[in-house]
């Protein structure tokens, strides 16, 4: 199963990675900037549920996911009208 998560914050960023710790496979649909800071660091997690850290699969562009399976939606509100350019997902 693949899984795309659109958005790497603190929503996508605990579920899409908990969900990649695991060993399910993830891509995270972000912007040019969180894709350079997500690319240079990784995603580290602190949780109370326990702290993790993943080398995350990263893509900027729809163009760039082969056919997800699932899409979780993680962006704010005032964000929603970008889905007009993934709805080649």
């Amino acid at each position: 199963m693949h899984i795309v998560v659109l958005g790497a914050g603190a929503v996508g960023g605990y579920f899409g990675g908990r969900l990649a710790a695991a060993g399910t496979k993830v891509t995270f649909l972000v912007r040019e900037r969180r894709y350079q800071q997500l690319k240079a660091t990784g995603l580290h997690v602190q949780s109370s549920h326990g702290d993790f850290h993943i080398a995350p699969t990263l893509a900027v562009s729809p163009d760039d996911i082969d056919h997800p399976d699932v899409l979780i939606l993680a962006v704010k509100n005032y964000n929603l009208s970008v889905l007009q350019i993934y709805k080649a997902l």
